[in-house]
């Protein structure tokens, strides 16, 4: 399975959400799922953002290698199934092709649709990475327990 985590810059949220995401999904061998990032409006070859690489060491999360990429018709295609940070992101991979794989990532790791949006913490301080990977590492394990359940194991 792969799954692909979207926001606006992919510097912060879906940078993080992605090395979570892996290392999370590491502790649980049986899964079997790939993750990547991408923003709908990121520059491309962009690195984490320095809160996000900060927050993300702090939680043996490392971002140093990541760059930015910007979502693509042919990602979206790849992807299985593809989370949001927010409601316009889900709207974007949609558009892009993505129709009933798109889903806000709170509303999938809750199973019913609450329209809850992962604060963007870019410009922010470091209070707000680490609320924001809080609300992700959450988020992550109620994702990755609900698409075990589903069949996303080897």
């Amino acid at each position: 399975m792969r799954v692909l985590f979207v926001c606006t810059g992919n510097t912060c949220r879906s940078a993080m959400a992605e090395v979570i995401a892996r290392n999370a999904a590491s502790r649980r061998p049986e899964l079997a799922i790939t993750f990547a990032s991408a923003g709908t409006s990121a520059w491309d070859g962009a690195p984490a953002s320095d809160g996000a690489l900060l927050v993300g060491l702090e939680r043996h999360c490392d971002l140093t290698a990541h760059r930015a990429r910007s979502l693509s018709r042919e990602m979206v295609s790849e992807a299985d199934i593809i989370f949001g940070m927010g409601q316009h992101h889900v709207e974007r991979a949609a558009v892009l092709g993505g129709a009933g794989k798109s889903h806000l990532l709170a509303d999938f790791s809750a199973r019913s649709p609450s329209g809850h949006s992962v604060a963007d913490p870019f410009g922010g301080d470091l209070e707000l990475y680490r609320s924001t990977a809080d609300d992700l590492e959450r988020l992550v394990e109620l994702v990755l327990t609900r698409l075990a359940e589903a069949g996303g194991t080897r």
